[in-house]
């Protein structure tokens, strides 16, 4: 499908709306909502373009991401780590999973 949303894009779109979502309506689980639903629909497809070991491994960085961006915050501000932590997370996507099917 030549319109399919690359898994890198659904990953940094994941850990960044979360935030913003978050901060903006000042509710953490719609936050959160929106982080996992990213999370998930990048899971499959990790799945899909490189297997289960390799979406395990983006899984594993999507959740290290969000859960260091937390302490980064403290050191360059939120909206920087944020930033950082999802192009990390989109740069990797890329490089195991949408490549590949480029």
């Amino acid at each position: 499908m030549a319109s399919r949303v690359p898994s890198a894009v659904v990953a940094a779109t994941g850990l960044v709306g979360g935030y913003g979502v978050a901060r903006w309506t000042k509710k953490r689980q719609l936050g959160g909502a929106v982080l996992a639903v990213a999370g998930a629909a990048a899971a499959q497809q990790w799945r899909r373009q490189a297997g289960g070991r390799a979406a395990g491994a983006l899984t594993a960085a999507y959740v290290a991401a969000f859960a260091g961006s937390h302490p980064l915050a403290k050191k360059v501000g939120a909206w920087p780590s944020v930033f950082g932590v999802a192009g990390a997370v989109a740069l990797a996507s890329w490089a195991v999973a949408d490549r590949k099917s480029a």
